[in-house]
């Protein structure tokens, strides 16, 4: 007989009564979760808690295999590792639990295991329910944290996908300290060294398989490497909204996109990039573009960069306005020049002095709150630092400007680093000046620059053409140069913004000759729907005509239906009196008649269970314990026909319990009852 149970059926398992579980979404039907192998069942003790429950695997016949029995039994070794809770789990088999699997033949070796509450991974992928940055560094970290131990010990999932993650991180039932965040279900093809290869191989999940091991089993230490690739990019990109709007389906990627540049792999780099840092990204791409499943990241390495990165959002730099920055930019002057070679010192450093002592405070133009980012934070200079250092290898030359002056917010005045943060400020400031300044404002500043140059160079030959004062007219000479090729940049971008505004109103007078017909196809569709509205109106009113003419007929044949219909229910009403009264003495009959069989059949059960009782109880006395068995075996498949009528007669229950514990054990001694 099939396994089809319902909401509170209960069911005795290794002694223990169970009661099968309620699905909370649809009331009336028994919770249950359907799988690649099989249908999960949620059962719980008859009077125990929430979180005793316990799963119930029911497999389909293909995976009903016998080596189950020892593969669990290596499988609880493991049942302590974080993540594998599921791997402490019993098999239902004939010797111990022959009376219920004859009743239900699809519990043959059935594995009762812990019931793990929580959604799965799938469905907050499916649902596109975007998480918190700390929730999805969490969730990564917790992962790679489970695969690493894993690896460790030479173990691997060989099915790691999203249906296969339960999270009861995100469980409605109250967990305690030690439950795991993420625990993995679906262990039957876990790979061990000591555990022998199953008979059947599942291909990798779509979506998360490599595609060069999709069409084969995956069993081996280096199985999850790629698919736990993919999955923690997926939670570590779930906190960004825009990427969980990008989503396939049921997984991040589909299928025929895995290992190929397509455009969520490019969303998804960028992505992890921006919100994640560039070491994350690495590991990524190294996974996606790997041949095999060896060349992937190993979880420690996983482990080790997700450690390293922060829980708070990336700090957010806003760029200046154009005006701010032509404020903060100082052009040296001819005083400048003269004080510079009167003192030894270039006029560059103390132009770059006067812009970094004068501009405002980096909190304030930045927009970046003193109360994100404080002194007593060891390694924030450092943080912006390296991102500024990261901008300005992007050529976002602004952004890495505005962290430059955060950061030098808070370094002490006079240091090493203060003084390379000022110069690195002064370099940006310029090359930004350059870009931004007008034509008409940059040839009056050349004609400076010259005069500053004769002047310097008369100051040099004056003092003995110093070999100081000679290699800073150098460098002027240079800056001059520079100067120039960025005028002729300057004019070249003009260019290319004149031709850009002609292409762009060529392109509105386009649209807007485009926009004239679309108004003439409106004018036209409009015309059309009047004329079929009018042919639609007169038609109506013929239909409205002839309808009123079959109403007339109808209501006419209806009074003399309704006769008829009556006089053939008045029939109709004693046909069905005189069956009913026959229905009912015939099954008043066939119950006395049943009650009559049941009586007698329970009477010869009750004769046989004594007797069977005797036989066990005689053969355990001669030590035949083959015999003891096969009739202790037939004496529990009789009395679980009927338990509650047998348990009541004389001492049948009592005779019940020794037969159960002889079975269990066999050197229980049976009682002479």
């Amino acid at each position: 007989m099939a396994f089809q149970p319902n909401p509170g059926d209960t069911y005795i398992i290794n002694e223990t009564e169970y009661r099968v579980g309620e699905h909370p979404a649809a009331p009336g039907l028994a919770y249950a979760q359907a799988g690649r192998q099989g249908m999960v069942y949620q059962l719980f003790l008859k009077h125990g808690d929430v979180l005793d429950a316990k799963a119930l695997k029911v497999f389909f016949p293909k995976y009903r295999i016998p080596a189950m029995v020892y593969q669990s039994e290596q499988l609880e070794a493991y049942s302590g590792l974080q993540g594998l809770k599921v791997c402490k789990r019993n098999v239902l088999t004939p010797e111990k639990n022959g009376g219920i699997i004859q009743a239900h033949t699809d519990l043959l070796y059935a594995v009762l295991m812990p019931w793990v509450h929580g959604p799965t991974w799938l469905d907050i992928v499916a649902d596109q329910r975007v998480l918190t940055r700390k929730d999805s560094l969490h969730l990564a970290r917790s992962l790679a944290q489970i695969c690493s131990g894993m690896e460790q010990k030479g173990l691997a999932h060989c099915d790691l996908s999203a249906p296969n993650l339960l999270l009861p991180f995100f469980s409605e039932v109250k967990r305690s300290s030690e439950t795991s965040p993420i625990e993995l279900v679906d262990v039957e093809q876990l790979y061990s060294p000591k555990m022998d290869r199953p008979d059947v191989l599942l291909a990798g999940s779509p979506g998360y398989a490599a595609h060069r091991t999709i069409h084969s089993g995956l069993w081996s230490a280096y199985a999850d490497r790629f698919a736990g690739a993919v999955i923690l990019a997926e939670m570590l990109g779930w906190s960004d909204s825009k990427l969980v709007q990008r989503a396939w389906g049921e997984s991040y990627f589909d299928q025929h996109e895995m290992q190929t540049v397509c455009e969520r792999y490019g969303v998804m780099k960028r992505s992890l990039d921006e919100r994640w840092g560039s070491k994350v990204t690495e590991l990524f791409v190294r996974a996606w573009e790997s041949h095999d499943l060896s060349s992937c990241p190993t979880f420690g390495e996983w482990l080790i960069v997700l450690s390293g990165v922060a829980d708070e959002e990336p700090i957010a730099v806003k760029p200046a306005s154009a005006g701010a920055l032509e404020a903060s930019s100082s052009i040296p002057t001819a005083a400048d020049s003269e004080s510079s070679v009167n003192t030894g010192k270039p006029a560059k450093a103390s132009v770059q002095a006067e812009q970094v002592s004068g501009q405002q405070s980096p909190t304030q133009e930045s927009g970046v709150s003193a109360a994100a980012v404080t002194v007593s934070d060891p390694n924030v200079v450092n943080r912006l630092f390296n991102q500024a250092r990261e901008l300005e290898q992007k050529e976002q030359l602004q952004g890495a400007l505005e962290v430059y002056r955060s950061a030098h917010h808070f370094v002490p005045h006079g240091s090493p680093l203060e003084v390379e943060l000022a110069a690195a400020i002064g370099g940006l400031e310029q090359k930004l000046a350059a870009d931004a300044a007008p034509a008409h404002t940059k040839k009056p500043k050349l004609r400076k620059r010259t005069a500053i140059l004769l002047t310097s160079a008369l100051a040099v030959l004056l003092l003995g053409a110093s070999p100081f004062m000679v290699s800073m007219l150098q460098a002027d000479s240079q800056a001059a140069a520079e100067q120039a090729e960025a005028e002729r940049l300057q004019a070249k971008q003009r260019e290319e913004e004149a031709a850009r505004q002609k292409a762009e109103a060529e392109r509105k007078q386009a649209e807007e000759e485009r926009l004239m017909q679309e108004e003439e196809k409106k004018q036209e569709e409009i015309k059309r729907k009047e004329a079929e509205q009018q042919r639609l109106a007169a038609e109506k009113q013929k239909q409205e005509e002839q309808k009123k003419k079959e109403a007339e007929h109808k209501q006419l044949q209806q009074k003399y239906d309704a006769q008829a219909k009556y006089e053939k229910y008045v029939q109709w009403k004693k046909e069905k009196d005189e069956r009913l009264r026959r229905q009912q003495e015939l099954e008043r009959q066939r119950k006395q008649k049943e009650a009559a069989e049941l009586k007698k059949i329970r009477s010869r059960d009750v004769v046989l269970l004594i007797a069977s009782y005797n036989m066990t109880y005689n053969a355990i006395a001669q030590d035949n314990l083959k015999n003891a068995k096969t009739n202790a075996l037939e004496f529990a498949k009789r009395y679980e026909k009927d338990p509650s009528y047998f348990k009541k007669v004389g001492k049948m229950g009592e005779r019940a319990d020794h037969i159960y514990k002889f079975l269990s054990n066999t050197k229980h001694a049976l009682p002479d009852i």
